[in-house]
């Protein structure tokens, strides 16, 4: 929307504007809750809760086939130093061993597979429910955030939270039966050995909680500077004739290279410190490992255990100790997982555009009779750009809304379609307030034709058909016609299933403004609302669409917003709009002959085109 050509900066940036601003107040801002955000995870999962248990049977047959496997050896080395007439059952326990390897693997892959399903799943339905809310945010929220930075919540956070629901879930469940199991078994072998091994958990337990508390925040802002990085790369590719135009390719690559540099520092100080685990958690491991063999010596020694007790319990020692180090990397993803679940939830958490009233009834076949009655606005509460604004469009009149750049124009038709609601006063069409009609009732009814024109990828029919999606192939041409468009259009390649790139980036910028006044022809909407819509067309062009929209305007209230006088001298009302009021309204010829704003302002064009000339 070109609103933001009106409205002062406000603190935190205009649309893609202040990077900095914003990231700087994400920095500020505490980490939320992590216990809290685990729960909205869970109960992300949805329907797919009833999945769980199946996922919970495979892990726990392939925990009972692991903690098997261990006692087998033990028996398999005891069998051995028994002579020849156990070699049979050192036989029978060696193929049952090879058997739990092969069903291990092949559970190990079955709840792999289901879980990248489920994850999958809940990722879609999140992303669904992130786009879908951007969809039901108001306009404000936009102004304030960089488009990149939306999309990389949209993308690289998602992708966090699938990778650590996908990695997180399964070796949750494992870790915790393979802890519980191997302890069991532990005990039941030598209750002085696990006693010995258990030594070195508290070391394990306090050294995951210190590195946690740090990662998390780095994590977080690791985030947050991908989002700002994002947020760069979009502007900058979205803008890259301005960059080029401007010869500012080597300031551009300074700040990405400052931005980069800045999301390195985070991310290496992140994964150093998460880094550092498993070293340490290694060097704890194997000192206990060191223990429960000294130990294990000294009571085989004095035959209190059997060397296949020993070897058996080093096993559980192991398949003990190794969930433990997966836990404290599972952390690591986790943390990762929920920085960027927490910035998603973020998103999610923003109120929605306000709702309808309950009285609220549709807007159906609007006349067009509006009324500004007392209106005042400001994007900030401090600082109002419309000041007790009052007038009035008769329905079928044509309403030019003159005035320096940020005195309140597009604001006015911001409010007059709800984009933004008045801070005081109201606004009338046919006799009610407009906050009495449904939204999507309400905006219906207008068409819009913008200085700043956006069409979608796609081709250049459906580009028309954006606001009459049922339209004919024969409407569509009857509107392209009507905006003189159908002249280029039949000179493509493909005519009318042309595909346009990103915002038609294959067409001039005039020819895609008369797609756009196309786009609206075919509408037919009760109401117009041009914002400089003919400024990106030349001279010969916009006679042509002057005649056009003439035609379109008739029996319907228009709004045209315009710098070019001449454009708007036929308007029933001109209204000159300074300071956020109406400073003068009148006809032409009365506002001429008021030798007032409007005159000075006419009569300066006036010079500089006999001047040109």
């Amino acid at each position: 929307m070109s609103q933001q050509r009106e409205q002062p900066v406000p603190s935190i940036g205009p649309k893609h504007g202040n990077r900095f601003g914003m990231a700087a107040r994400a920095a500020q801002s505490k980490p939320k809750n992590f216990k809290a955000t685990i729960k909205r995870l869970w109960h992300a999962f949805g329907k797919e809760k009833r999945i769980l248990p199946i996922v919970f049977v495979i892990v726990f047959i392939d925990a009972l086939l692991m903690l098997a496997a261990p006692y087998l050896i033990g028996e398999s080395i005891d069998a051995m130093t028994r002579g020849e007439e156990m070699m049979g059952l050192l036989g029978i326990m060696i193929l049952v061993l090879l058997i739990s390897y092969v069903a291990d693997g092949i559970l190990t892959f079955l709840q792999g597979w289901i879980m990248a399903g489920i994850s999958q799943r809940i990722v879609k339905n999140l992303r669904s429910a992130l786009f879908e809310k951007l969809q039901k945010l108001p306009v404000s929220f936009f102004d304030s955030r960089t488009h990149g930075e939306l999309m990389s919540r949209l993308t690289n956070d998602i992708d966090n939270v699938s990778n650590s629901i996908s990695q997180s879930t399964t070796q949750l469940m494992s870790g915790a039966l393979m802890i519980v199991g191997s302890l069991v078994m532990m005990l039941v072998l030598s209750p002085l050995l696990t006693l010995t091994c258990l030594v070195t958990v508290p070391l394990v337990y306090l050294l995951t909680r210190t590195i946690a508390r740090r990662t998390s925040v780095l994590f977080k802002n690791q985030q947050m500077q991908l989002g700002k990085l994002n947020g760069h790369i979009e502007e900058t590719i979205s803008g890259i004739q301005v960059v080029k135009a401007f010869n500012h390719e080597q300031k551009a690559i300074a700040e990405f290279d400052e931005i980069n540099d800045e999301l390195r520092k985070v991310g290496l100080r992140a994964q150093i410190l998460s880094g550092f685990l498993m070293p340490i958690m290694n060097v704890i491991n194997n000192l206990g490992f060191a223990l429960v063999a000294i130990v294990g010596g000294v009571l085989a020694i004095e035959e209190m255990i059997t060397v296949g007790v020993i070897a058996s319990f080093l096993s559980y020692s192991r398949q003990f100790v190794r969930p433990l180090n997966d836990l404290a990397n599972i952390f690591n993803v986790l943390q990762s997982g929920v920085a960027g679940a927490e910035r998603v939830f973020e998103v999610l958490d923003e109120k929605d555009e306000p709702a309808d009233v309950v009285q609220a009834v549709q807007l159906t076949q609007p006349k067009g009779h509006v009324v500004f009655e007392n209106v005042s606005f400001g994007y900030r509460p401090d600082q109002l750009i419309l000041k007790d604004v009052s007038f009035e469009s008769k329905a079928g009149s044509i309403t030019a809304l003159i005035g320096p750049t940020g005195a309140g124009k597009t604001t006015i038709v911001n409010l007059l379609t709800r984009f933004y609601d008045v801070t005081g006063g109201a606004i009338y069409l046919d006799g009610k307030d407009i906050r009495e009609y449904t939204r999507d009732s309400l905006r219906s009814s207008f068409g819009f034709v913008l200085q700043d024109t956006y069409l979608f990828s796609g081709t250049i029919k459906e580009n028309i058909k954006y606001g009459k999606p049922d339209a004919t192939d024969e409407e569509v041409r009857e509107a392209a016609k009507m905006a003189n468009a159908d002249v280029f259009i039949n000179r493509l390649p493909k005519r009318y299933d042309t595909v346009l790139s990103e915002n038609g980036g294959n067409l001039s910028q005039g020819q895609r403004q008369l797609l756009a006044i196309a786009r609206v022809i075919l509408a037919k909407p009760a109401l117009l609302i041009l914002d400089e819509a003919t400024s990106s067309i030349d001279t010969r062009t916009e006679i042509h669409i002057q005649e056009a929209l003439l035609k379109l305007m008739q029996g319907r209230t228009s709004f045209v917003i315009a710098h070019r006088l001449n454009t708007v001298r036929d308007a029933d009302t001109i209204m000159v709009v300074d300071g956020g009021k109406i400073a003068e309204q009148g006809s032409h010829e009365e506002l001429l002959a008021k030798k007032g704003t409007y005159y000075q302002l006419f009569s300066n064009q006036f010079k500089n085109i006999e001047a040109a000339q």
